[in-house]
């Protein structure tokens, strides 16, 4: 998971009767809430303000019309007093679903980026009891993952089934070919189309758009057109969260309330401490007596016609003999100490009109004294508030919120870059990503007590944000420890997977015989020493130009000159034709001129050697026309690099820089990855059951789900199913385990 690396600037409830165990929804098996939710609904409709909509680069708008609230109320109504044939139509068809189903549940836990290679070995050292333990009782493999081997694209394989061609996701980014300019891939928010002019005002009369890029179907979707209930949770890929028979939390590329991947903030009164940060924003404060006045930068305010930031005033009193500090912010104070994340905090932000835009934060003071600095999470949407759809249904995000309290509901939950700015330490950063972890155990291990037959994803990027960050504590000649980095040890990366390792013991503790348990990465990992300058390279070999009197170009490529660009790179593994009527000035013909230029730089680029170090920079370049067919192989680049373990596409070329540097060393933090040769990093693949061949693919996913609860694969996927139901019987094996 590539966070904010790929510079995305564009961006108590009461105890109520509980209902019978076996009831067909799980989640309100305990506490009662389905009798609860028309009533809620209502309370909803009356109580709480117009809805908003959080954007890449585009503020807040409404996500309803007062006439919509109006007609939600007759909604309500409706699902109120047809409740009770609803749930009487939901348990006969829960009792038929399961009736070909050769399990109870289908577990799937997904460990982002753990890498093949530190498992096998810390398995042989016997420090990860739990997974050899699922090795001997069941299987142990490589995972083969998709083309190219960037999160994004694996997870939406691994949901769908599919290659990439048949869902449309293919990097983090997607590029606009009439501005060349970046899109976020996977989903689009965009303002309303009609609005009323009112004084100042701009108000909204009709939704905003949200929508969803990837294609497909989920499998677990599927799989409730049957009957078969799920609980999906923080699978990438899942914003904005789809309709279907179960419950869902919305994983990666769910936007902060900026309406970014994740934009944190950085208060300082050390003004030489004050520079451009990637992935947040410098908030100079200035101290008066022990008092700072300053501010939390909200969202865009669209209701007005002019955008303006909306500020929430915060005020912050410093007691230095006890290196604390008081805040207040939001109608709340509270006492923070140096070195201590506080809970998470709520905050409202009032754009006019009585709106209300909610959030949730944490704080951290790095110092008191000689200088005060703190740190501010990104604005995450409020679960028990969202200003935007961040579940499935609607009210599941806030149920988790009631019963478990406040959780990060940003997709890119750990704040990969505040480290990598140097605004957060190491041993902060690990305190909040773990502070992640246990959040998203507790919904897991709620959702495995409130699940007595169905699916149950979690996916877990604690494992791949660790990695990016430490890996070169595994790596004695990276760079980064010779710049002055090397602050702790390996032993980071092997506590990681003994961490994991507990998580499986623990779900596998919760188990029985007609359970079948996953245990599954999309990619492994591997140490990211240097970076290559795709766009420097097109430059210097003559297929990307520069306009007049211009020897580089800024970011996003402001100062390329397209009338004589023949290729250009974007994404974090991408190669683009500058195709004439395709791009909006494009110089290559379609067809045979393409196809020529696509065959010169495959015959430049593999095998590409790095001088300076002695070695191979790419070990191949994949030509999109060679790749699985599919309705949209069109919108995937035409050349999709596989670099070479220890290169990754360079900061500066994601983001559309050119210069004379083709090739230089990665000093930064994040020094482990796996947008490279996806040959290289397939990811693990752990079965409670002996599976059918020795070579699993990520795709092989979705079927054996469909067929382990007796459903026919449709013929759209091209995974094969690991798991020959027809023949399959737990009971017996479990018999043959224990003789």
């Amino acid at each position: 998971m590539v966070q904010a690396a790929i510079s995305m600037r564009i961006l108590h409830l009461g105890k109520l009767k509980p209902l019978p165990e076996k009831v067909a929804c799980p989640l309100f098996s305990k506490s009662g809430l389905s009798l609860f939710f028309p009533f809620f609904i209502l309370l909803l409709a009356f109580s709480l303000p117009l809805q908003a909509y959080i954007g890449p680069g585009a503020g807040f708008a409404f996500l309803s019309s007062f006439f919509i609230l109006f007609l939600t109320f007759f909604l309500a109504l409706f699902s109120f007093f047809s409740w009770p044939f609803r749930f009487l139509l939901r348990v006969i068809k829960g009792q038929r679903a399961y009736k070909k189903s050769s399990i109870n549940r289908f577990i799937i836990i997904g460990l982002d980026g753990l890498e093949p290679t530190l498992v096998e070995k810390y398995m042989s050292e016997g420090k990860l009891p739990n997974f050899s333990k699922l090795k001997k009782r069941g299987t142990y493999a490589k995972l083969q993952t998709t083309i190219p081997s960037i999160s994004p694209v694996a997870w939406s394989s691994f949901m769908t089934g599919s290659n990439p061609s048949k869902h449309n996701i293919f990097d983090f980014l997607s590029r606009d070919p009439k501005t060349y300019l970046p899109d976020l891939s996977s989903a689009r928010i965009g303002k309303p189309k009609k609005t009323l002019s009112l004084g100042k005002y701009n108000i909204p009369l009709s939704k905003p758009e949200i929508k969803g890029l990837r294609k497909s179907i989920p499998f677990w979707k599927i799989l409730g057109q049957k009957g078969i209930f799920s609980t999906i949770l923080r699978v990438p890929i899942t914003f904005p969260p789809e309709k279907f028979n179960g419950h869902l939390l919305s994983g990666m590329c769910t936007p902060d309330l900026q309406g970014s991947q994740g934009t944190f903030s950085f208060y300082t009164s050390d003004k030489e401490r004050i520079k451009k940060r990637e992935g947040g924003m410098n908030i100079p404060v200035t101290l008066n007596g022990d008092k700072i006045e300053t501010y939390i930068s909200g969202p865009e305010n669209t209701l007005l016609h002019n955008d303006e930031e909306i500020r929430l005033p915060l005020r912050i009193s410093i007691d230095k003999n006890k290196e604390e500090a008081l805040l207040e912010v939001s109608g709340q104070k509270f006492k923070l100490g140096k070195h201590t994340f506080s809970e998470w905090k709520k905050l409202t932000f009032r754009p006019g009109l009585g709106i209300k835009i909610r959030a949730i934060c944490r704080f951290y003071i790095s110092q008191i004294q000689p200088h005060f600095e703190m740190y501010l999470t990104p604005l995450n949407l409020d679960p028990e508030k969202p200003a935007l759809p961040i579940s499935h249904p609607f009210i599941y995000s806030v149920y988790l919120a009631k019963l478990l309290g406040s959780f990060i509901t940003l997709g890119e939950a750990n704040d990969t870059w505040a480290l990598n700015e140097g605004v957060l330490s190491e041993e902060a950063f690990l305190e909040l990503t773990y502070s992640n972890h246990e959040e998203w155990e507790n919904m897991l291990f709620n959702a495995m007590h409130k699940t007595k037959k169905g699916l149950i994803t979690c996916v877990f990027e604690t494992t791949d944000s660790i990695q990016h960050m430490f890996w070169r504590y595994l790596d004695e000649s990276h760079p980064a420890l010779e710049s002055g980095q090397a602050k702790m040890s390996a032993k980071v990366i092997e506590d990681l997977y003994q961490k994991m390792d507990g998580l499986v013991g623990k779900v596998l503790g919760k188990t029985d015989e007609k359970d079948v348990v996953i245990i599954m990465s999309d990619h492994g990992f591997k140490s990211f020493r240097r970076g290559v300058n795709l766009n420097s390279w097109l430059y210097l070999n003559g297929y990307l130009s520069l306009k007049e009197g211009k020897k580089g170009s800024d970011e996003w490529f402001k100062d390329v000159d397209w009338e004589h660009t023949k290729a250009y790179a974007l994404g974090l593994g991408g190669v683009y034709i500058n195709q004439k009527g395709r791009e909006a000035k494009g110089t290559i013909h379609a067809g045979e001129e393409t196809k020529g230029l696509k065959r010169e730089l495959i015959r430049k680029l593999d095998g590409l050697k790095d001088e300076e170090r002695n070695s191979v920079a790419i070990n191949k370049v994949f030509d999109r026309d060679e790749l699985p067919s599919g309705p949209y192989l069109d919108n995937c680049p035409d050349l999709v690099v596989g670099y070479n373990e220890g290169y990754r596409i360079s900061w500066d070329s994601v983001t559309g820089k050119v210069n004379n540097l083709v090739f230089e060393d990665n000093i930064k933090a994040w020094s482990g990855d796996h947008c490279i040769d996806p040959r290289i990093v397939p990811g693990i693949f752990f079965c409670s059951e002996k599976i059918n061949t020795k070579n699993p693919s990520i795709m092989d996913i979705a079927p054996t789900a469909l067929e382990l609860f007796g459903l026919q694969v449709p013929s759209h996927m091209d995974g094969l199913a690991l798991l020959d139901a027809q023949n399959f019987s737990l009971d017996k094996n479990r018999k043959e385990e224990k003789k």
